[in-house]
């Protein structure tokens, strides 16, 4: 199915950030795809473009400090890049022949955090989460650059309750569909805090869970970011096609093994 790009500008708290709509000649569901800190919208685009093919309106777009707007990259919170996915949400959902009740989001690592915390403020059916990052609630309004980044890495080697955790909390509340992956190399958001993610979705309505074997967080090789994507498109397809049929996937847990080299560990 061909597709068309569209670049477009995202209004959220007096000023704009840029996006590029994705879109099929014949929309219904909607995917919106929210990028990890210090990544950009380019690192989806491939992906968008691969869903938007089944029949789906993809937008990717950049948060506020990255891409044309990284002059503001050291003041930037938390609460300032929430606005920014519920503002590039609005829009998506906005378009014309959008099912509003079919919109899943895609987060990697800071975005898989923001990608939670935005299930509890607008309806999303689909959630999926590559490497999802977790912060403490406290400092909320704090640039993110300012956080603790030791404090946050030892958080990160524990286990943490939904009880304790905004973004968990919101995992917890989630009823629909979810992919996560994980890197298993990944030491920036190591395996605890997959697990405590995992714990979370206990009312979701189906969970598969994914393993990159080797890979690093930023999937620095590229037969690792091909095997994201094939893992992306796949349960993409199969919740895609399950929803046009009125039919349900079940939860899966498999490995994949791409090629063995590793990378230096990216922030989150």
């Amino acid at each position: 199915m061909a597709t068309r790009d569209e670049r477009i500008d995202i209004a959220v708290d007096g000023q704009y950030i840029r996006g590029t709509l994705v879109a099929p000649a014949t929309v219904v569901p909607a995917v919106l795809f929210v990028h990890g800190w210090r990544g950009n919208q380019q690192q989806y685009l491939v992906r968008a473009r691969e869903i938007a093919a089944l029949g789906c309106v993809c937008l990717t777009f950049d948060l506020r400090g990255h891409a044309d707007t990284e002059p503001q990259y050291e003041t930037i919170t938390r609460a300032d890049s929430l606005h920014d996915v519920i503002a590039a949400y609005d829009l998506l959902a906005g378009i014309e022949g959008v099912d509003n009740s079919a919109i899943a989001v895609v987060g990697s690592s800071y975005g898989g955090y923001m990608a939670a915390i935005a299930s509890t403020l607008r309806p999303v059916k689909w959630l999926a989460l590559r490497a999802p990052a977790l912060y403490k609630d406290a400092d909320w309004d704090l640039p993110k650059q300012q956080l603790e980044k030791q404090e946050l890495a030892v958080y990160r080697r524990g286990p943490v309750s939904a009880d304790d955790n905004r973004a968990l909390r919101a995992c917890a509340a989630f009823k629909g569909d979810v992919l996560i992956v994980e890197s298993e190399c990944d030491d920036v958001v190591p395996h605890p805090a997959l697990a405590s993610y995992r714990a979370a979705f206990s009312n979701a309505h189906s969970l598969t869970y994914r393993i990159i074997e080797d890979a690093d967080h930023g999937l620095s090789e590229e037969s690792w970011q091909q095997a994201y994507t094939s893992l992306l498109v796949n349960w993409a397809t199969e919740m895609i096609l399950g929803a046009r049929e009125g039919g349900a996937a079940p939860a899966v847990h498999t490995q994949l093994r791409p090629a063995p080299k590793r990378g230096p560990p990216q922030p989150a």
